[in-house]
């Protein structure tokens, strides 16, 4: 890929002036192959946090007064101001991928407020799903996709989906009885969505290619087709009574 590739680079050891900076650069590169070449460009930034960092480092040395916990008081408009030059047009299209740093896991904080409403899709990984050994660690609840509509995506998947989300938003509510009372001695319904909630978790994990030489597990790719499948046996009761390490791990059902 490398004949294809243009990387920018902004160290944390350079100045905040030059960091800041960086990001036009490369954006500035993209626009040109996007209108004078007509290329369709993807524009991966690792990560967007460095940047509000920058401005923030840089409003201090300034002597801005800062907004909430630090921030410049800009941060907004100098976020807006990177992210707007990353559209489409009649030459071609830019796509960004940004990885999001979260300052302490606090979804809250400004400026990841402030760089969330600029994004179509959010995967968010979670350190609790990753402490209990899911792999992917998403957080299935919070990650979102505007593009998650029955006219892009279709109906079955779509319907699917909002399913397992509804499965697991209902679970989510029983966790606090099922640390008091346990999963056994929760209502019929109850029990029934978290023993599929859990099956379910345990089949949306999948081996990766690239962890093959450190977790000794060949790695597998798992088609849309085939996980709309499984959770729609899941979903049907057709593996309440499969143990759960039968689903971890395996790829597809």
């Amino acid at each position: 890929m490398l004949d294809k590739v243009a990387l920018y680079f902004g160290q944390m050891d350079k100045m905040p002036g030059a960091r800041s900076r960086v990001g036009f650069s490369a954006v500035t590169a993209a626009r040109y192959l996007r209108d004078y070449l007509k290329k369709d460009v993807v524009v991966f930034i690792d990560n967007i946090f460095r940047y509000v960092l920058a401005g923030m480092e840089l409003a201090t040395g300034l002597n801005k007064v800062p907004s909430e916990l630090g921030y410049q008081p800009t941060l907004e408009k100098e976020l807006s101001d990177l992210e707007e030059m990353m559209n489409s047009n009649e030459n071609g299209s830019i796509t960004s991928f940004q990885a999001v740093y979260v300052p302490a896991d606090d979804f809250t904080d400004p400026s990841v407020v402030a760089v969330m409403p600029h994004l179509d899709s959010v995967v968010i990984l979670s350190r609790q799903e990753a402490a209990k050994g899911n792999y992917p660690a998403l957080d299935i609840l919070s990650s979102t996709s505007s593009i998650l509509t029955p006219e892009i995506v279709g109906e079955r998947h779509y319907s699917v989906a909002l399913k397992v989300k509804t499965y697991f938003q209902k679970y989510k509510e029983l966790q606090h009885m099922i640390a008091i009372l346990g999963v056994d001695e929760l209502p019929f319904e109850s029990r029934i969505i978290a023993r599929r909630t859990e099956r379910l978790r345990r089949f949306l994990t999948q081996p990766f290619f690239t962890a093959e030489d450190f977790a000794g597990q060949k790695g597998t790719y798992v088609p849309l087709e085939k996980t709309l499948d499984g959770c729609e046996k899941i979903l049907d009761g057709k593996f309440d009574d499969v143990g759960l390490e039968e689903l971890y791990m395996k790829g597809e059902i």
